[in-house]
């Protein structure tokens, strides 16, 4: 016969108010309910656990050994019970974050110590990739939620919760025509070599890139892919071109680039960063962290 934790749970009660009566009114059970699980526990254990009489109830030796065990199996029966539902809740475990590089500009700093402030239980896991290699990720369980840059196909089994939106900005060498101008409009740029982001890594910015330029009438002359803002930046001021970038690289300013606002009204909030998460079985931790980067306003 097995010994279950509501019978030492009762039985502890019983030993430490040295009553039944007591013990009874205390776990909200009938009397004699009580007395036939303690004969149970007793008849399970093998030996007599207590001793009743008129002065009330003691403990027997083996039930003080028992005793000292089963206060340890509540203890850690209770510590699993809390550490499970606080995994549930996303107080606890392990998140495993991707993001692209941008995101480093403004959001994770501000986001992520208000994150591990709230929930210092919760160990992260951080991993830099492109967006098309984070939703890759995101799909094969290899991390728990991942910040890109949009937009994305609709996928039922993602869930896409924009957290940042950003200006475009025009990123020119010091020494370009256009370096000391104060504001540019996207159609002076007709002709520029321009270095630009890569279709099949980056597709959010290479088609936010390519629109707001076929809105102004011509389609950019690119001599120089890549993948980063960081890198493309560092390009910019090699003077391989100029780009158009998120407003928050001002951020990591270049003594060899000049960054300058564009007047076109389509570059202002064309940028977004998301934060992506799947649907079915997705990290409670996951959806803390999007609360945080939304400014903690779902928190309690």
């Amino acid at each position: 016969m097995s010994v279950d934790l509501r019978q030492l749970r009762q039985f502890v009660a019983i030993a430490e108010l040295g009553s039944f009566r007591r013990a009874a009114d205390v776990l909200h059970i009938a009397q004699p309910a009580l007395s036939v699980s303690i004969q149970k526990l007793e008849h399970a254990v093998g030996v007599k656990l207590l001793d009743r009489s008129v002065k009330g109830v003691t403990v027997t030796p083996a039930g003080e050994a028992l005793m000292q065990d089963a206060r340890r199996s509540l203890f850690f029966a209770d510590q699993a019970r809390r550490s499970a539902r606080r995994v549930a809740l996303g107080e606890l475990g392990d998140l495993r974050l991707g993001f692209v590089g941008s995101a480093t500009y403004a959001l994770l700093p501000q986001c992520l110590p208000r994150f591990r402030a709230r929930y210092p239980q919760v160990q992260l896991a951080l991993r830099e990739e492109t967006t098309v290699r984070l939703i890759d990720m995101l799909r094969a369980n290899e991390i728990d939620a991942a910040v890109i840059r949009g937009p994305i196909a609709d996928d039922p089994d993602l869930e896409v919760t924009q957290v940042e939106r950003d200006d475009l900005i025009l990123a020119v060498p010091t020494g370009h025509a256009l370096a000391g101008a104060a504001h540019v409009a996207l159609h002076a740029l007709r002709g520029q070599d321009f270095v630009l982001y890569a279709h099949d890594k980056v597709p959010g910015l290479f088609s936010v890139t390519h629109e707001l330029c076929r809105r102004a009438g011509f389609s950019p002359r690119v001599s120089q892919e890549a993948i980063q803002v960081q890198t493309v930046v560092s390009l910019v001021a090699s003077g391989m071109g100029v780009a158009l970038v998120p407003a928050v690289a001002r951020a990591y300013s270049n003594p060899h680039v000049r960054f300058i606002d564009l007047l076109d009204d389509d570059a202002r909030g064309a940028l977004s960063l998301s934060i992506v998460i799947n649907r079915d079985g997705a990290s409670a931790s996951a959806g803390r962290l999007r609360d945080a980067m939304l400014g903690g306003r779902h928190w309690g």
